[in-house]
């Protein structure tokens, strides 16, 4: 065991962890990432960046490739309404491209990474204790189903109404500037373009059940799309999404991203959470007042955390969801403002 304790550990290397480092690196911080996965850690997610999100990870100077989209389409009941961003085009990005430019940017911060998993922890007034590895504060950064929140009590259980996520990505040009959500009865489709001649398909569903295909042929019009695109890669799935959590601090623990707790992915915020998460978490350990991380928690999630939760709820009927299409295109002020609103910075 060492004698002298490192000031931060952060379990888990995915996107919302290596941010965390890396705010925690160029603020001198001396820190240590574990993330059992090796090589670009993939996930079963939209891979859309909205503007503020985007924004957000080049004012760190992390700026990976991709491919631009300008806005939202909905479509459904035969037609579509479009909302275009305001504030400049988000972008599409590969979560292994993600995960790629954000390591490298954290490691030439100084951030240490090592391919392990955090098995057991313990803490008192003055440090955590991670498997003989003593910190000054941990950071569970640990993803949607975190270990950390588990072992420390801290879960508070999955939701009534579980939905699960299936993506998959397809050799084809895209065929929209926007990322396209495809609502059906049971199902809802998201489209992103993720590059030149890629789109990566998310497909959600209130069970668990059922092939990426079977949930694909359930979009009207969506297989005509991609009939004809070549296959990449696996399916990857997730889920149940919503995911809670009692609280975010536990003494010298702090629950960022999706550790801290999830609600869905309707609204496409999950990424510009974990950043602003990120950095909120830091602040409050440099500032020697961790536990005002859950204050800031609670702000900084607010909007993503009622309006989910009542989108959730409102389209749960069928003939909601059959509305949201005619609604959209008869209120495009209304709709272009909502897409807006959740298009900024977290916590705004």
């Amino acid at each position: 065991m060492s004698t002298r304790p490192i000031d931060l550990l952060v379990a888990g290397g995915g996107p919302a962890g290596l941010v965390t480092a890396l705010h925690a690196a160029r603020a001198g911080l001396d820190v240590e990432v574990w993330e059992p996965r090796p090589g670009d850690v993939d996930k079963a997610c939209g891979e859309g960046l909205m503007p503020g999100a985007l924004a957000s990870l080049q004012a760190l100077g992390v700026d990976p490739p991709g491919r631009a989209f300008d806005g939202i389409r909905y479509v459904g009941s035969g037609r579509s309404a479009d909302a275009e961003f305001r504030a400049g085009p988000g972008r599409g990005i590969r979560r292994t491209t993600l995960h790629r430019a954000l390591r490298e940017a954290a490691l030439d911060a100084g951030a240490r990474i090592e391919q392990r998993a955090l098995r057991t922890v313990t803490q008192d007034g003055a440090v955590v204790t991670a498997d003989g590895v003593r910190a000054r504060h941990l950071v569970a950064a640990d993803g949607l189903h975190s270990p950390v929140r588990r072992m420390l009590g801290l879960g508070a259980g999955a939701g009534r109404h579980p939905r699960f996520g299936l993506r998959r990505h397809f050799r084809t040009e895209p065929w929209s500037p926007y990322v396209e959500v495809h609502w059906a009865p049971e199902v809802e489709a998201y489209v992103t373009p993720v590059g030149d001649g890629l789109v990566g398909v998310n497909v959600l569903a209130a069970t668990g059940g059922g092939s990426f295909d079977d949930r694909v042929r359930a979009v009207p019009g969506l297989p005509d799309l991609l009939a004809g695109a070549e296959v990449v890669g696996d399916v990857r799935g997730a889920g149940p999404l919503w995911q809670g959590a009692r609280r975010r601090v536990a003494g010298r623990v702090l629950l960022v991203g999706d550790a801290a707790g999830y609600v869905d992915a309707l609204t496409g915020e999950g990424l510009a959470l974990a950043f602003a998460q990120a950095g909120a978490a830091v602040r409050a350990i440099t500032d020697g007042a961790p536990e005002r991380y859950e204050r800031d928690w609670a702000r900084v999630t607010r909007r993503y955390r009622w309006l989910t939760a009542a989108l959730l709820v409102g389209t749960r009927p069928r003939f909601v969801r059959r509305s949201l299409v005619p609604v959209s295109r008869a209120l495009p002020p209304l709709f272009r403002g909502a897409v807006n609103s959740l298009a900024g910075p977290a916590g705004h």
